[in-house]
């Protein structure tokens, strides 16, 4: 269950408050009763008046209440799963997490970069279907393809560099696992973007891209970092305390390599851009989207949870509608049967 306004659950301490003024209110009458008389005496003078009616009066009166707060607060339940068709491509973002994407040679630094042209980028696609993979030294899958942008923006702020235990960068292995996302009898236009410092620790990332275009996908690869390089802070609560080094104890430059990614760009007849100006990356993306052919699909997609606020506004306002006829007297029919032998 899903609650839509949960503000208005506050209303809630209305009732506990009229519940403790109709008790307040019996007692002061009762008092009252006692100042004038016997109360025997009392209920000779006034036999009409019931005990029971009051407190039914007011439990439907708390009860509508309450169903007019929860119709506000429309509580959502039920969901439901539905097939829908879209046009788009299959799109999968490869996304280097190696700790040479920690250095800040470009601002914040190359992994969180990364990010933000990865948002940005979901943010500009309409119908697509997307996945991620994250890799170092190997590759990990991070999400299946989905239409669910919104749970693809979580796990993609989820990304870091301790994802992936085998460090250095290997792009044979981010490329192979990325085409497993693919279906190969798919008519659906496959594309893959590749994200990464370009420094391939690995051999075989032609031949990967060269098999990676067999199966009809196109790699477009985005270079983030500089090739002056930079240092990889090693940080702890944001502090740095020390900087990556190597095994002779030199710090680490890590630099761009934009070389290699322009090959695997090259080999599946892609392309390349430098990640560094945002804007730029967004112009080409959607020139590049915008040229690759549409095709229809089905999507399963969870539908929103279903509004049950009128149950609760219609039930609220047919008790309301009783109490205009609930009278504080006792019934004529009620009175007859003596059910508590009263009548003597």
């Amino acid at each position: 269950m899903e609650l839509d306004e949960k503000k208005y659950l506050y209303l809630l301490f209305i009732l506990p408050l009229l519940v403790l003024l109709f008790l307040y209110n019996l007692y002061w009458k009762r008092k009252k009763q006692r100042e004038f008389g016997d109360l025997e005496m009392v209920k000779k003078l006034s036999p009409e008046s019931s005990v029971f009616k009051p407190v039914l009066k007011v439990s439907v009166l708390i009860l509508a209440l309450l169903g007019l707060i929860l119709g506000l607060v429309n509580p959502k339940i039920g969901t439901k799963m539905e097939t829908v068709k879209r046009e788009g491509i299959d799109i999968v973002f490869a996304m280097d997490v190696s700790k040479s994407m920690l250095a800040e040679d470009v601002a914040p630094n190359r992994l969180d970069k990364s990010k933000q042209i990865v948002s940005q980028i979901i943010n500009q696609l309409g119908s697509d279907r997307i996945g991620i993979v994250a890799y170092a030294g190997s590759a990990f899958p991070v999400l299946p393809i989905t239409t669910d942008y919104g749970v693809a923006k979580m796990f993609l702020q989820s990304m870091n560099t301790g994802m992936v235990s085998s460090q250095g960068t290997s792009l044979d292995e981010a490329i192979k696992l990325s085409s497993t996302y693919f279906d190969d009898k798919s008519k659906t236009s496959k594309l893959l973007i590749l994200i990464s410092d370009g420094e391939d620790h690995s051999e075989g990332a032609e031949s990967a891209a060269e098999e990676a275009n067999k199966l009809g996908m196109k790699i477009i690869t985005i270079g983030i970092g500089t090739e002056k390089g930079g240092t990889i802070p090693l940080k702890r609560n944001g502090v740095v305390e020390s900087f990556q080094k190597d095994n002779n104890n030199e710090v680490v430059i890590t630099k761009l390599n934009k070389a290699s990614l322009e090959v695997i760009a090259k080999t599946t007849k892609g392309g390349y851009i430098s990640g560094n100006n945002t804007k730029e990356v967004m112009e080409y993306i959607k020139n590049a989207l915008d040229n690759i052919q549409k095709t229809e699909f089905e999507a399963t997609e969870m539908a929103d949870f279903q509004s049950q606020f009128q149950w609760f506004l219609g039930f609220a306002f047919l008790l309301l509608f009783v109490d205009v006829f609930l009278l504080e007297r006792k019934t004529s029919w009620v009175k007859k049967l003596d059910l508590f032998n009263e009548n003597k």
